[in-house]
């Protein structure tokens, strides 16, 4: 990314907000949203894709209905934290379709893993198949969630 958010002014932020609610819109409609006619919206959205506030454009889909309803968190300790063990652990889990989400974290362990599976037996094959073999763990711990009460997709800040 090549400008600071900062940068960003009010109809930048209205552009990325309707995205990220329906990623969709045409550019007619987004124009009408953010409050600005089609030619300015379209050189803003070409603006922000360049400096990389716009990294793709996803569909929504429904977890559920494709039998992927179970979210688990794992969270993972390794054997060691030397750059290489970080960055052979970085590697595999990009790589490894059963995770979702993998975020370092500062703290008691190392790595926060979200896994989503159909079932919980899909999901002990997951840790055992895939989590266990990644490089460098030693030790993981599973939180199985219950209920979602909100995911949402980037949330901009108000302004």
């Amino acid at each position: 990314m090549t400008e600071d958010s900062d940068h960003l002014d009010q109809f930048d932020h209205r552009i990325l907000a309707a995205l990220a609610k329906d990623a969709r819109l045409s550019m007619a409609s987004l124009a009408d949203l953010v409050g600005l006619s089609k030619t300015p919206v379209t050189v803003r959205l070409k603006r922000l894709e360049a400096a990389g506030y716009i990294r793709g454009y996803h569909a929504a889909l429904d977890v559920d209905r494709l039998g992927l309803a179970q979210v688990a968190f794992v969270q993972v300790t390794l054997t060691q934290t030397t750059a290489t063990a970080l960055e052979e652990f970085n590697a595999a889990v990009r790589k490894a379709r059963a995770v979702e989400s993998c975020h370092m974290i500062a703290g008691g362990f190392d790595y926060l893993l979200k896994i989503r599976t159909r079932d919980v037996a899909a999901y002990r094959k997951a840790l055992t198949e895939v989590i266990a073999h990644l490089p460098h763990v030693a030790q993981t711990s599973t939180f199985m969630a219950m209920e979602t009460v909100k995911d949402s997709p980037a949330i901009l800040p108000m302004r």
